[in-house]
């Protein structure tokens, strides 16, 4: 399945948008908490979508020379996203994490290294559960409406949230278990 058709289409459908600022959209606190593409899956895509008769675009000019594509999608391309919405996909397969990789093959690092990579993880994850923390602080612990933008953008920043404090918490406990049986400090 073509999964970033149906991201592209979604930022796409909710406006007019250029190739640039959707590849800016994937950087962004919001969406790179959750998804992410590169330039160059992006625009291969997007003539996908042209293609297709999902998208159109309009060439406008930026300055005297310069000229990019904005992107509109289309009635086929919004019925299409809109089919896929309200599609229920089972599970997916578990998204790769380095440290839990070299956690499962703990047996070959001594308790020491361990630890240290341990507090280094911790650190990590505590500074960004506090960074979405910090952008979470902009909803002033209100729930924006169902349909919205914001809702959107809250339901995902409060699950990264979620996702950051189990982190940190099963770095604790690893940290725990591994001081009481080593005797480390």
């Amino acid at each position: 399945m073509r999964t970033l058709k149906y991201a592209l289409l979604g930022l796409i459908d909710r406006g007019p948008i250029t190739g640039y600022d959707i590849v800016k959209e994937f950087e962004s606190r919001v969406m790179a908490n959750f998804w992410y593409a590169k330039h160059s899956q992006v625009y291969p895509e997007l003539k996908r979508l042209t293609d297709e008769g999902f998208v159109e675009y309009k060439v406008i000019l930026q300055g005297e020379k310069m000229e990019k594509k904005l992107y509109s999608i289309t009635p086929s391309g919004h019925e299409e996203f809109v089919k896929w919405m309200k599609k229920d996909e089972p599970i997916g397969v578990t998204p790769k994490d380095l440290f839990r990789l070299r956690s499962y093959f703990t047996d070959f690092i001594s308790p020491e290294d361990y630890l240290k990579l341990l507090h280094s993880q911790r650190r990590m994850h505590t500074e960004r559960c506090n960074t979405l923390k910090a952008t979470m602080e902009a909803y002033k612990g209100v729930v924006p409406p169902f349909g919205t933008r914001e809702y959107g953008d809250y339901s995902v920043l409060l699950g990264a949230i979620m996702r950051e404090d189990y982190y940190v918490s099963w770095l604790n406990v690893c940290i725990d278990n591994l001081k009481e049986q080593t005797g480390l400090a």
